[in-house]
């Protein structure tokens, strides 16, 4: 098991990238600390894990409140004796999507850029105090495509991929000399996710397209040909959480299928 006995908080635990990843972690025997803002979906996940054979609690945190965070992680030490992995995949629910950016007021386009930076150094910053005593631990940040290429009608998506990007190079200068790793996935979009099927349901309108057709158009810009798999990006979440993965730190994995060149 290459997860074997780690301790692994998750947030976001209730969406389809925090759950895939929660299930591959734990399949791979991490002891999992489950967080999200609503508590009904997460526990659905940890019953899922445990109902296997894993190790799975339930908790709910906003994972933009500084105290419920650390009041959270301190929790976990106090059970497990420490942090070994900081997994973070929160959604931000009903961006503000399929508006020109001349036409969007500054507040919409603020909002993921100030969600998604907030969260992100608030729950690496506290994870990272707790594993300096042990020097050692990975930190896991979660973007999209739209970090690194234009693209239309997606307010501040983009930007805010880009400055967790920018966060997750910042974040292992400082800390690898400590023993932590900092390394982000950065996936295409994934037909099992609630995000693209939103994206889709702006689109359809505008342009008529079918689901097929929409997932057709986003696959004809990879090199596969197809779009990759929540197991595709939890089993590469896994390597990169491991000890396999001592070597990469600083870095974003581009698990576009080729559709951007590195």
């Amino acid at each position: 098991m290459m997860l074997k006995d780690k301790v692994a908080v998750i947030y976001g635990a209730g969406g389809a990238i925090g759950g895939a990843v929660a299930r591959a972690f734990a399949r791979e025997g991490a002891k999992l600390y489950l967080t999200g803002r609503h508590r009904a979906p997460i526990e659905v996940v940890a019953r899922e894990i445990v109902s296997a054979g894993g190790s799975a609690e339930a908790a709910e945190v906003d994972a933009l409140d500084e105290h419920a965070v650390d009041t959270h992680l301190q929790s976990v030490i106090d059970k497990a004796g420490r942090v070994d992995i900081s997994f973070n995949a929160i959604g931000l629910p009903n961006p503000k999507i399929r508006v020109p950016l001349v036409e969007l007021d500054v507040e919409q386009f603020s909002l993921p850029i100030a969600t998604y930076t907030r969260s992100y150094f608030l729950t690496a910053r506290l994870a990272a105090r707790r594993m300096v005593a042990n020097q050692s631990g990975v930190i896991m940040t979660v973007t999209a495509t739209l970090s690194r290429t234009g693209t239309p009608l997606v307010g501040g998506g983009g930007p805010a991929m880009a400055a967790v990007e920018a966060l997750t190079r910042d974040l292992s200068a400082e800390l690898a000399p400590q023993g932590i790793r900092v390394v982000g996935l950065r996936p295409q979009g994934m037909p099992e996710t609630g995000r693209i099927k939103e994206s889709f349901g702006t689109y359809a309108k505008a342009s008529g397209m079918t689901w097929e057709q929409f997932q057709e158009l986003l696959a004809s810009r990879t090199h596969t040909r197809r779009l990759s798999t929540l197991a595709e990006m939890a089993n590469v979440a896994v390597f990169v959480a491991s000890d396999q993965a001592s070597g990469m730190t600083g870095t974003v994995v581009n698990l576009s299928m080729g559709s951007l060149d590195d």
